[in-house]
Parts: structure tokens; C-alpha cells; sequence
């Protein structure tokens, strides 16, 4: 009996030791991860360089970005990637926070395992923890009305203060905000849908040069290899999704020509197809023309442009599929299948349709759009090289996701770390009141958000140590609104700096890294599924 209480107690003690290699091992790979993003924080943090295997070239600092690109195998270390993209969907900004707190709470929790506390009695600590920061995010946070522009733009400048193209925050912050503004209501809008706004990039100028642009604007220049206008006023305006070419064999199938005639015969044939297509297009009174891209065949031929632009009919092709939905909206037209159901209803209207020349690049913009068409709006961006200009589109699609998240829930923060400071503070007093090992856990998790204060006076150059006992010494003193001032190398007051960010931003970024965190201390097994 003795002997097999002894075996029992044996194949008991292998499986905790199991659990708790695993549950060090699954910590240990996720806290990787976050060390590897934890220099992009800020606005002095590094910038990555990441070479894809299609040899090309992405340099961004974006969390979100960073780690989708990476090549991550352990399950735990996935974690944080998606936990990244949950971020990235919800508020937008915060994404390399929100990692980079995960991992300074997994640190915590690895702390915690070794002094023999219970994964389940940290998780439900760490649960009670993130609602009590609930509580003083929104106790500390300010209502802010979206007819406040310059309070809105503030936000998003924030949000562009650690991107590369920071310098430029100036101008993008304000077409950001007018963008967003431009398509809702302020006063009944909870939300932004950002497929709304639509964003083309264009090689060539500076940053400098972009704008929010009046109208409709697409890359591509007009199709005129026929020699057909680039200009035309009171445009009638046509959306096709079938082929202005002509039309192919299966695949399988094949036509063998014997002599000249049967190919004269052919090429009668096709002309007398196109001539019909164009005919047709004229008698519904369009005189400009939007092709949608084909996979299967030229989109459009020659000998149709030759025609359309005999007919003084504009055509600009390549419209890429999940544009379709966008444009119809903007110019009150509808997508047209066939030529068969090619009439005037379905035709959108706008006062000009005009290229225009950027250097040796050209797009088409098209003005005068009916204002009582489905609120939408253009932002054309530009840049030197693909390279900034890709980044400078990250940059910017994180200043509207900001301006949404004031628009879902109407309130503000101060940023530089002042939130976090606050909330570990009061958290470290909150646990004072407590007793037991969930006292011990509440405190650790307090003194984790401290990674924040942290990392922004150690990527800024700063004496990390010297700078949060001064941040926590002020908040203690009851500064509130007190944060980093990497700018300045000292903190100083961030409401006075106009360094204001979305609570949503902060209360999003604390409960899914909280969330994560938990689910990864339940881990005490991984099991390989079988085939």
C-alpha cells in the first residue's frame, strides 16, 4: 500500500514539474517577442528594418506591422502576434504597447510561479487588477465633443509622434481628422467605418504634397493609347465589370485558321463585336468609362480604346475589385455586368473628370461629385519612394483609427506614460487594502505597467531609473497629468504639452494584454495533434 501511495505521489510530482516547465517555457517565448518590439516604443523609439523573401524591403516602428511580418513558430509567441493584430482592430494605436505591457506582466507572472503562488490565484488577481485600472483610466480620463477640432487633432498627433515620418504630423493629423469628420455625423456617430475613406498612394513629391482631395481620385491615368480625351465636364459617369475585348475559347478548346480569308473573316468578326460594345455604351449616353481589372483577358483592347476614343469617351481601366463597392457610392453609379443591362439609370454624374501630371506620373481626378451621394472622401498620399510612402500610409491609417476611437468612446488621456504611472500608483495603494497572496499579485501587476514609464526614458536616452522615481514621486504628490517629456529629456505636465491620446487606446492596450496573459498562465500542457 505504502509502495503504491509512494507512485502515486511520484507521477503527481512529474506532472506539476511538467506544468511548470511548460508554463516557464510558454512565458519565456512570448516575453521574446516583446522584447524584440520594446525599442519601437515612443517617440524616440528604433525603427525595424524587415527583409521579406520576396526581397522586399519594410522599415516601420508599428507594432502591428512588425510582428505580422515576422516568422513565428511556438504557439505562445503566436499569441502575442495576434493579440498585436486584436490591438491594431480595436483602437488602432497601442500596438507595440499593448505587447510590450504582456510582456512585463508574463515577467511578473514568472516571479510570482517561482515564490510557489498558484497560476489560477494570479489569474483571478490579474483579473480583479484590470477592472480596478478600468476604474482609474475612466476616473482620470476627459469627455471631449468631436466638434472640437483642435483637441481631436491633438490626438493625432500623438499618435504620429513615434512614426517616421513624425515631422510631418502637422499636416497629416488635421486631413486625418477632416477625413473622418467628412464622413459622419458627429453629433449621432459611434462609430467610423474607414472603407469610407480611401486612401491612393503615389510615387513622386514629398509628403509635403499630399492632401485631402475634393472628389474622386484614382493612381492610374487615362487610358489613351488611342489618342482619346483627358478632359471632360458634365461627365456621365459608367462602372463596367465585363470585358471590352474580345471573347476567348475555353481553355481546352482552340481555333486553327487555314488561309487568309478565315482570318479576315475573324478579325470582322471581333470589330463588329467591339463597334457594338462601344455603340452601345454612346446610345447610354457615357462619356467616361471605369473598367474593372481582369484576370481571364485584357480588360479592354486596343481596337476598343481606338473606338471610345473616336466616340470622345474617357476611359480610365484597371479599377481593382474591392474598389467597386467604394466608387459606386461616391459617384452614385451602379456596377455593370453586361452590356445588356447598360442604361442611363446606371450611370453617376460629376461636374469635371480631368488628368492631372505629378513629374513623370499621372492620375486622374475626378470633381463636382452630387453632394446627396453616400458620404466617402478621397486622401491622396505622396512621397519620395515606396518605401516612406508605404510607412507614411501606416502612419496615417493610425491617426484615423485614433480619430475612431474618440468617435466610439468620446473621452481623452494624457499621454508620455502618465496614464500607466497613475494606474500602478493607485493600483500599489488598492493592494495595500488587500491581504494574502491576491495582494501580492496586485502589487506585482501594479509595479509591471511601470515598463511604460520605463522603456519611453530608456528609448529616449534618458536615466530610466532616475526619471520614473520622479514621475512616481509627482504622481504621489498628486500631479495627475504628469509624464515623460522625451522631447524635452524631463517631465513635465503632458495636458500643458497637448500630449492627449483616446482612453480607448490605454483601456483596450491593459485588457487584452491582461486577457493574453491569463490564458497563457492556464497553459500547464501542449499536446501534438495526430494526423
Amino acid at each position: 500500500m505504502s509502495a503504491k501511495s509512494n507512485n502515486e505521489s511520484e507521477h503527481f510530482d512529474d506532472h506539476a514539474d511538467k506544468g511548470k516547465n511548460v508554463r516557464t517555457s510558454n512565458i519565456l517565448a512570448a516575453k521574446t517577442i516583446a522584447d524584440a518590439v520594446r525599442t519601437s516604443l515612443g517617440p524616440r523609439g528604433m525603427d525595424k528594418m524587415i527583409k521579406c523573401s520576396n526581397g522586399e524591403v519594410i522599415i516601420s516602428n508599428d507594432g502591428a506591422t512588425l510582428l505580422k511580418q515576422m516568422e513565428v513558430s511556438h504557439p505562445c509567441a503566436k499569441m502575442l502576434v495576434e493579440l498585436s493584430h486584436a490591438q491594431d482592430v480595436e483602437a488602432g494605436d497601442g500596438t507595440t504597447s499593448v505587447v510590450v505591457i504582456a510582456g512585463a506582466l508574463l515577467g511578473s507572472c514568472l516571479n510570482l510561479l517561482q515564490r510557489g503562488i498558484h497560476p489560477t490565484t494570479i489569474s483571478e488577481a490579474f483579473q480583479k487588477a484590470r477592472d480596478k485600472a478600468d476604474e482609474i483610466l475612466i476616473g482620470m480620463s476627459t469627455k471631449i465633443d468631436l466638434s472640437d477640432r483642435e483637441a481631436l487633432i491633438n490626438n493625432a498627433k500623438t499618435s504620429l509622434a513615434s512614426k517616421v515620418i513624425s515631422q510631418n504630423s502637422t499636416l497629416l493629423a488635421p486631413m486625418a481628422v477632416d477625413a473622418v469628420l467628412k464622413v459622419i455625423d458627429p453629433k449621432t456617430a459611434v462609430n467610423v467605418d474607414l472603407r469610407d475613406i480611401k486612401v491612393v498612394k503615389k510615387v513622386g513629391g514629398t509628403i509635403d504634397d499630399s492632401e485631402l482631395a475634393n472628389g474622386l481620385v484614382f493612381a492610374q491615368g487615362v487610358a489613351k493609347a488611342a489618342g482619346g480625351p483627358t478632359t471632360v465636364k458634365n461627365a456621365k459617369i459608367g462602372l463596367v465589370q465585363f470585358c471590352l475585348s474580345a471573347p476567348k475559347t475555353d481553355i481546352e478548346n482552340e481555333v486553327i485558321v487555314n488561309d487568309h480569308n478565315q482570318l479576315d473573316r475573324i478579325l470582322k468578326e471581333e470589330k463588329k463585336y467591339i463597334v457594338g460594345l462601344c455603340k452601345a455604351i454612346q446610345k447610354a449616353g457615357c462619356n467616361v468609362l471605369l473598367i474593372q481589372k481582369s484576370i481571364l483577358r485584357d480588360a479592354v483592347s486596343d481596337l476598343a480604346l481606338h473606338f471610345l476614343a473616336k466616340m470622345n469617351i474617357l476611359v480610365i481601366k484597371n479599377i481593382e475589385r474591392e474598389d467597386i463597392s467604394f466608387i459606386s457610392r461616391t459617384l452614385g453609379c451602379k456596377p455593370i455586368a453586361s452590356i445588356e443591362s447598360f442604361v442611363a439609370d446606371k450611370l453617376g454624374t460629376a461636374e469635371l473628370v480631368q488628368e492631372e501630371g505629378f513629374g513623370d506620373s499621372k492620375v486622374v481626378r475626378i470633381s463636382g461629385i452630387p453632394p446627396q451621394n453616400s458620404k466617402t472622401c478621397t486622401v491622396l498620399l505622396r512621397a519620395s519612394n515606396a518605401l516612406v510612402l508605404d510607412e507614411t500610409e501606416r502612419s496615417f491609417h493610425d491617426a484615423l483609427c485614433v480619430v475612431r476611437s474618440l468617435v466610439k468612446k468620446k473621452s481623452t488621456i494624457v499621454g508620455g506614460a502618465a496614464a500607466e504611472m497613475e494606474v500602478s500608483l493607485q493600483l500599489s495603494k488598492y493592494a495595500l487594502t488587500l491581504d494574502g497572496a491576491e495582494a501580492v499579485c496586485i502589487k506585482s501587476y501594479a509595479e509591471a505597467l511601470e515598463i511604460i514609464p520605463y522603456t519611453l526614458a530608456e528609448n529616449a536616452g534618458l536615466h530610466p531609473m532616475k526619471t520614473v522615481t520622479e514621475l512616481r514621486n509627482m504622481h504621489a504628490a498628486g500631479t495627475v497629468t504628469a509624464g515623460i517629456n522625451v522631447r524635452h529629456g524631463k517631465v513635465t505636465n503632458m495636458s500643458e504639452e497637448n500630449v492627449i491620446q483616446p482612453l480607448l487606446v490605454t483601456s483596450s492596450a491593459l485588457n487584452l494584454a491582461t486577457e493574453t496573459v491569463r490564458m497563457i498562465l492556464k497553459i500547464d500542457d501542449i499536446l501534438i495533434k495526430s494526423n
